[in-house]
């Protein structure tokens, strides 16, 4: 196995813990940085601690951002009486892109998933409660990713949001636009038929 100069082997160990990262895209990132001037290497460390310097959670929805509370949490033209609950901060930009959603956000950061020993004391679950606590909420939107994970959340968080005078619903999920029937899975498929909306 080939041995590497000791700089060399901790970056490539370093970059293997990102998600999605191997060893050996680790090592192709790891050299190509290697052969970067200087100036470059520099603007990327510089990037990394600039991130983990001005970058928090906001103390309202757990979102990303540089100004606390976030820029969602604060704008004068969202609703703040519906909030939509994702897993990552990442799912924001997602649901933004639409441009069909004018509420606020809860970000969890991650779901429930035994196998992992991530119960829901890991995610931020009582912040959300905490405001529904507060009868600033009309309607809450789980939109929890369509895995078992993302189910298993979205039942849990359904069933501690029972107790409170709030409409709870689930974003739909089924074929997606574009794609041939013959080609879905009977589970989609479901979740189709069973999302299915009068045409006006």
């Amino acid at each position: 196995m080939a041995r590497f100069a000791e700089p060399l082997a901790r970056l490539i160990d370093e970059l293997n813990k990102l998600p999605g990262v191997g060893k050996k895209s680790a090592q192709r990132l790891a050299f190509h940085l290697l052969r970067a001037d200087a100036e470059q290497a520099d603007a990327l460390a510089s990037a990394i601690h600039e991130l983990k310097a001005h970058l928090r959670r906001c103390s309202v929805c757990n979102n990303i951002t540089e100004e606390d509370p976030c820029e969602y949490c604060v704008s004068p033209v969202r609703n703040p009486r519906i909030v939509c609950v994702v897993e990552e901060p990442s799912n924001i930009a997602s649901i933004e892109k639409t441009r069909r959603y004018n509420g606020v956000y809860h970000v969890l950061h991650g779901v429930l998933s035994p196998l992992h020993g991530i119960g829901p004391e890991h995610l931020r679950v009582q912040g959300l409660l905490e405001r529904v606590r507060a009868a600033c909420t009309d309607e809450i939107i789980l939109a929890t990713n369509p895995t078992t994970e993302g189910e298993a959340t979205a039942l849990y968080l359904a069933d501690q949001l029972r107790e409170f005078p709030v409409r709870v619903t689930r974003i739909a999920t089924g074929i997606p636009a574009g794609a041939d029937i013959e080609y879905a899975d009977e589970v989609t498929l479901a979740r189709a038929m069973d999302g299915r909306h009068a045409l006006e």
